[in-house]
Formats: structure tokens, sequence, C-alpha cells
């Protein structure tokens, strides 16, 4: 093996999203390694992957797998580490350990402390609403809140949000006074003071991806339009579609610039049908789960971050196919089918297999059969049974 191929270890291998990492990266001729805390993880079965690196459960035992791939790290001579999910992020980026890998590889993301500060949806909405991005009417929980009081205050229905989470997990509507009663206490339990928020009606979601350099300039930016998601009601999405909207790419360029933001990010907003304005919903400080999308309409994120953390910085890439299509079939798009009353309306309809797919590909066949093994693990691992939802 010559070594002027760029070697690259990427973590989370269950994930769609890395996924398409290991293939864009694959395809360009890089030797790239995977981690995960199983081997029936779907991009580990990818052609693309040269090396398979199973390490301890980074939420369960930290440490031991601080230390797994700190040695792996030492031998491998790895150009650069992605870490693609935020548990596993937190711990590379926190600066202690930081300091210690970046004396073997490159890592190109922001510092865990920032990158916090925008996982938290509460402090996120205060920021963003001192930095002028509009937000939804937000009401802050703490151990001296009057939930009666909040709940006789309030119009409803009303979206309980955690303020740390992903996907759809702990989110909870209530439609009334007595749901809410009977629902915040249930979220607080497993998710401390979680936000209340306004429910914004329709369903008019878009996700804006961005790439900024080391001085917090940005030099990516994707947009693309939700048009399922599972859970039905509002979850990740199942069939994205890629958007032109500038304005979203202003904002969202903006609140990140104002952080000073390097490396990548998710930004997630919806147009409120009663004004026709974007509201932010989140920040992922992370890749996104539609990252396949973004490279099959042309900019290839995993890529850029690469040369990023190699030469220092990018020539700017904002031209991309609009009208791109790609879905999460199994089981995303699947779950949405089943349980969407209008199954058989959908547009464009579930039937339609000329898409593309974050998994199937007849070109690297292997990660399907992947995907379908892994509930061998969800049977036995109980941290990993959420994942497949993602």
């Amino acid at each position: 093996m010559s070594r002027e191929q760029p070697r690259i270890l990427i973590l989370d291998g269950m994930w769609n999203k890395t996924l398409a990492a290991v293939r864009s990266l694959g395809a360009r001729g890089f030797n790239v390694s995977v981690g995960e805390k199983t081997h029936l993880a779907t991009a580990l079965f990818s052609r693309y992957c040269s090396k398979r690196l199973i390490y301890p459960s980074p939420s369960e035992r930290p440490q031991a797998f601080l230390d797994k791939l700190k040695y792996e790290l030492a031998r491998g001579e790895y150009d650069a580490l992605f870490p693609m999910e935020w548990t596993t992020q937190a711990l590379i980026t926190d600066p202690v350990n930081r300091q210690q890998f970046e004396r073997y590889t490159k890592i190109p993301f922001a510092n865990a402390d920032l990158a916090e500060l925008v996982n938290d949806k509460a402090r996120l909405m205060r920021y963003a609403k001192r930095h002028g991005v509009e937000v939804p009417l937000t009401m802050f929980m703490n151990g001296s809140e009057d939930l009666r009081g909040v709940a006789d205050t309030i119009d409803y229905p009303v979206v309980i949000k955690p303020r740390i989470s992903s996907g759809s997990r702990g989110l909870a509507y209530a439609w009334d006074r007595s749901e809410l009663l009977r629902k915040y206490p249930a979220v607080h339990e497993r998710y401390p003071f979680p936000i209340i928020q306004e429910y914004i009606p329709g369903s008019e979601v878009y996700g804006v991806a961005l790439l900024l350099n080391f001085q917090s300039q940005v030099r990516a930016s994707f947009v693309y339009k939700r048009l399922r998601s599972y859970p039905v009601a509002g979850g990740p999405s199942t069939l994205r579609v890629s958007a032109k909207r500038d304005d979203l790419q202003d904002i969202a360029g903006h609140l990140l610039q104002s952080l000073k933001w390097i490396g990548i990010a998710h930004v997630e907003f919806k147009i409120d049908p009663r004004n026709g304005r974007p509201k932010l919903l989140e920040v992922n400080p992370r890749f996104w789960g539609s990252l396949a999308l973004a490279i099959e309409a042309g900019i290839d994120f995993p890529f850029l971050l690469y040369k990023l953390a190699m030469e220092e910085d990018v020539e700017p890439v904002n031209d991309y196919a609009g009208g791109v299509m790609c879905r999460w079939l199994i089981p995303g798009d699947l779950l949405h089918f089943i349980h969407n009353p209008q199954r058989f309306k959908l547009q464009p309809g579930f039937f339609d297999f000329r898409m593309k797919d974050d998994i199937m590909s007849l070109h690297d066949p292997l990660p399907t059969l992947g995907r379908v093994l892994s509930v061998f693990t969800l049977l036995s691992d109980k941290e990993m049974r959420g994942i497949i939802r993602r």
C-alpha cells in the first residue's frame, strides 16, 4: 500500500452520513479506515472501507474509547480524523483530548465548548435572538419556574424540546394546558429542563449545510428542503431535495460567523406560513444525516473538509444542482410510508425508485446488507436501538 494515498479515519460507522463520507473519499482514492463499537455497522460493509476499527462505546466507556483511539492514531499515520456523531466529536474536541490527538493527526472541527453552546437549544435560542436571528417564541424553564403559571399564559399548541438531543428524541407536542402539564414532567425526567416553544404551523423545513475556514469565512453552503420525515409529524428527513435559498444561506452564515465557527455545521429553519419568514429551529455542530444529498448535488463536504485540514483553506464552492432528490429508504422512508395515512398519495410516490438513496447502491451494495444485519445489534444493545431511526 502506497503512503502517497491520503489516509483518513472516520468514526461512527453506523450512520448514513458516515457511509456518504466513506464513499466520497474512497472514490477519490483515499485509504479510509472506519470505526464503530460493533462489526454490524453500515459503513463498515462499504467496498471503500480498507480497515475496520472496533472500539469501546464512547458514551458508556469514554476513557476506554479515548485510549483505544489514541493507540490507533499513534500507529496509523492518519492525515485526518473525522468524528461523525456528537458523542465522539465532543470527546475528541475537548481541549485536553484534542491536544493529545493533534500530535498525530488533523481534526478540523470546532472546539467542544463552542459546539456545546449551539448543541444546547436553550443557549442557542438566546444567542440567536441577541444576534438578530428570528426564533420561535420560547419559554426557558429552570428550577424556580412555575410550570402551571407558564401553562396558564401561553398559546397552544406548543412543542416541548429537550435542550440536548438528536433526531426527534424526547420531542413532545402539547395541544392544550392539560397535555403540557402531563407531558412536560415526563420529558423533564429524561431530558432536564426542556424548553417550551410555540408550534410553527406548516411543513416547510429547510436545512443549510456550511463549511467555514479557520478565519470563520464561509467556504461552502448548500440548502435542501425536507419532503418527508419519520416520525411523520416531524423528525429526521427520509426524503429531501436540493434547493436554492440565498436568504437562508445568508442567515445561517451570519449566525455561524458571529460564533467564530470553523469546520462544518448544519442549520435548520422552518418557514412560518403566517408571515413567510424563516424561524431558526436548531444548529447541529456536526455532519448531518442527509450528507449524501449534498454530495450528489455537487458539494463534496467531506473532501472540502479534508482539504481545509491539510491546506488550511479552500476556494469557495457554492454552485450545486437544484432539484436533486435523495432518500433514506431503509428503514426511514419505509416507516414513513407505513405510518402515513396518505401513503398512496405521496408526491413523489413511494414506489418511485429513480431517485438516489443514502444507502442503497449497485456500485457499493454491501452497506444495505450491513444496515439489515444491524438489527442484531439492536436486539442485544440498548444504546444502539435508537440509531437505526436516524
